[in-house]
């Protein structure tokens, strides 16, 4: 049983003037060994995350309210250093990266703010949510014990502290802030460097304590984070993890809510009833903080938000979907858990329980002060029910599941009886008639072009790009003697081009002669095929193309996209040409993309076509259409199944990428609750394609005459694309 006056690892407070003729106010947030103690108050912590650039800020106050309905205390968001500082020291903190109105949302309603700044985040974001710009610092070396690198990241830490100071933010000025995290999932990254990695892990720990928030500084998966960092756990499973001090708090700050959709994939889906019997198991084990990952996934809006083969949609099977809308009964399950801990909470912060094993796969927790009782019964058997009698009472207990007794006699909740509402995620379509259309065809770029650079070899992809597109064409001539064999048998050479990925659309003289791609388990790439030649000069196009950037492994920095080579072409009088060492040159991006096709004033600077000119099913061409506003509030999306991969905007700002031509492999079938999870597990929506639908957020569109423009690559027939609204049907 713990003393009734905890001893505190950490007791931070700041003294608030809150008028000239107020008292003074002491705000506090601190911890012991059972919790985040916030002005004195132990408490059991609910979070959930949920990313600002991720939606709209029209959105934010009604995803929050509705995180807040479902019992939740904090809000948890990484910052995304990419989207505020574009270019070195040019800050960006509008739309959708307005960090200050987020969290000024989340407090105004009611709730608190645990604030990831990293600045390495992962979140399957593009770069890890580096700066591109990064990379090209001279002498350059990510997340180790570098100069360079520690210069950059305290510079722009310090700036995401400061600005939270001035406004307020930090819970001892008044504001939401009741924690930070540096850095994220070092500690397999440091094991891999070992001293540098140590010594780095060491510098972020101080920097962040030196910056004197008043608010505690965690690490996640960080087993040797240094005094006064609390290293905590992120997993599918965190009920054995224990802090690597007694006087910290047990902490889950990554319950996964699901997983991430790549390209390629299935969908990944997490029963809410081994969830919710995960956070139970976690917190009859001690732990007082759990974050829910994600609590609302959102959409990879734009070119630079996914990460490597990230889809456009995170919805991560979240309780609160990618469009805003509560799955069902994911959502209502999670309160209704909430609900039970929090009426445990007295007996939960007092004491540390008394733990029985009354039978096999039996376990019992009894959590017993002075005035409070708790009992969490648990059944870990993956087939059978169970009956557990405890004090005198029969309990049953479903396979896989933990009954909660707030007061050692009423199960008021077991994690595998779900009683909130099922239902289902449709989408109706909303577009009468179909959209009017017209096209206009991407020139294929040749090595004959004026705007192309002389390349010295075959250059990295994105040391060219810098990421300012996705595409990049690699551009040289084939000389054909009229005397070759090929020519009079009709055996056409077969060109071999080898890729560091990620997809690689092959033209010959102009014309498409294939298409090949990569995935995230494999970005490397080859194309081997026959091709068309004639005698004399060939014009060989390839048009390498990037599906974000990786953002997670050693040393990303250092990884390569685009065209490297060998090249060859078999098949010739001569044998094998080795076309790899060749004359080259290369060329950044589309010609749609430098006109600003995608936007009002750039697409009135090319001629359209339309009716029976209007170009299907051909491969490099951009659709344009206008439309109205459909009627109501519900969440809108367009229907992409007909077409291949590229682009997509609204009114200007980018959806994101779509590519239903990407068909989804992995393991659907059957799924059950009961045993451990993981992401291979309960797999959805295989053989088709990975995203059909793109969120259209309603705040983007204007009553009339919304400009739609798709950018197709692989060819798609525009006149099938549809626009549909999100809504949901009770299925019990």
């Amino acid at each position: 049983m713990c003393n009734s006056q905890p001893t505190m690892l950490l007791f931070l407070s700041f003294l608030l003037v809150c008028s000239s003729s107020s008292p003074w106010v002491i705000a506090s947030v601190s911890y012991d060994d059972k919790a985040f103690i916030i002005n004195g108050q132990r408490r059991i912590l609910f979070s959930g995350s949920i990313h600002y650039p991720r939606s709209t800020p029209e959105m934010w106050p009604d995803i929050i309210q509705k995180a807040k309905d479902g019992g939740l205390d904090v809000i948890d968001t990484y910052v995304f250093w990419n989207g505020h500082e574009p270019s070195p020291g040019q800050y960006y903190f509008e739309g959708r990266f307005d960090l200050v109105r987020f969290i000024k949302v989340v407090q105004q309603a009611g709730l608190f703010v645990h604030l990831r700044i990293g600045p390495y985040i992962c979140a399957e974001w593009n770069f890890g949510g580096f700066p591109v710009w990064l990379k090209y610092v001279p002498g350059i070396s990510f997340r180790t014990d570098n100069e360079p690198f520690k210069a950059a990241m305290q510079k722009f830490t310090e700036k995401i502290v400061n600005m939270m100071k001035s406004e307020k933010l930090f819970e001892p000025q008044g504001g939401p802030i009741i924690m930070s995290q540096i850095e994220n999932e070092y500690g397999p990254v440091e094991w891999e460097l070992g001293a540098p990695g140590k010594a780095y892990m060491n510098w972020a720990a101080g920097m962040a304590v030196s910056l004197d928030t008043g608010v505690p500084w965690i690490m996640c998966k960080q087993e040797d984070a240094p005094e006064p960092i609390i290293d905590t756990c992120n997993a599918f499973y965190c009920q054995g993890f224990k802090p690597n001090n007694k006087n910290k708090p047990k902490m889950w700050t990554e319950a996964w809510t699901g997983w991430y959709t790549k390209f390629g994939g299935p969908v990944p889906h997490r029963p809410v009833e081994d969830l919710a019997f995960a956070v139970a198991r976690f917190i009859q084990n001690n732990g007082s903080f759990v974050n829910y990952y994600m609590y609302h996934g959102g959409t990879n809006f734009g070119r630079t938000g996914p990460g490597l083969f990230i889809a456009t949609s995170y919805d991560y099977d979240a309780p609160i979907d990618e469009y805003g809308i509560l799955r069902e009964p994911k959502w209502g399950h999670l309160r209704d858990l909430h609900k039970a801990i929090k009426l445990s909470e007295p007996a939960l912060v007092s004491t540390y329980p008394t733990v029985t094993w009354p039978g096999n796969n039996l376990e019992v927790h009894v959590f017993q002060s002075d005035s409070a009782c708790a009992a969490f019964l648990a059944n870990y058997d993956t087939e059978s029910a169970a009956t557990v009698n405890f004090e005198n009472m029969d309990y049953n207990l479903p396979p896989w599941s933990v009954s909660i007794l707030p007061d050692c006699k009423t199960a008021v909740f077991n994690t595998a009886r779900v009683g909130s509402k099922s239902s289902e995620m449709t989408m109706a379509k909303v577009s009468s008639g179909g959209f009017s259309w017209q096209s206009y065809s991407e020139e294929t770029v040749s090595a004959d072009d004026t705007d192309t650079l002389a390349m010295d070899g075959l250059w990295e992809q994105i040391n060219v790009t810098r990421d300012s597109s996705d595409y990049l064409w690699y551009l040289t001539d084939v000389n054909i003697d009229p005397d070759e064999g090929f020519l009079k048998t009709g055996w056409s050479p077969v060109l071999t081009v080898m890729s560091a990925g990620h997809a690689l659309h092959v033209f010959i003289n102009g014309q498409l002669s294939g298409t090949v791609y990569g995935g995230l388990d494999n970005t490397k790439l080859t194309f081997s095929n026959k091709v068309k030649l004639w005698a004399g000069i060939n014009k060989i196009s390839l048009l390498s193309v990037t599906v974000g950037l990786p953002n997670v492994g050693m040393h990303i920095e250092t990884w390569n996209a685009g065209v490297l080579g060998p090249i060859t072409l078999k098949g010739l009088d001569e044998g094998t040409r080795d076309l790899t060492k060749q004359k080259w040159s290369c060329k950044v991006g589309l010609k749609g993309e430098a006109l600003n096709l995608h936007t009002l004033a750039g697409s009135s600077s090319v001629e359209w076509v339309e009716g029976s000119l209007l170009a299907r099913k051909q491969p490099m061409t951009w659709y344009k259409t206008t439309f109205d506003a459909p009627k109501g509030n519900g969440p809108l999306a367009l229907d992409m199944n007909s077409m291949g991969k590229g682009l997509i905007w609204i009114n200007g700002e980018s959806l994101g990428r779509h590519w239903p031509g990407y068909i989804a492999v992995g393991n659907c079938g059957s799924c059950s609750y009961t045993g451990n999870y993981n992401e291979n597990k309960c797999q959805l929506n295989c053989g088709q394609p990975t995203q059909r639908w793109y969120h259209v957020p309603r705040s983007w569109l204007i009553p009339s005459g919304n400009l739609l423009v798709v950018f197709e690559e692989m060819g798609g027939d525009p006149t099938w694309i549809s626009l549909g609204s999100r809504t949901t049907e009770a299925t019990g």
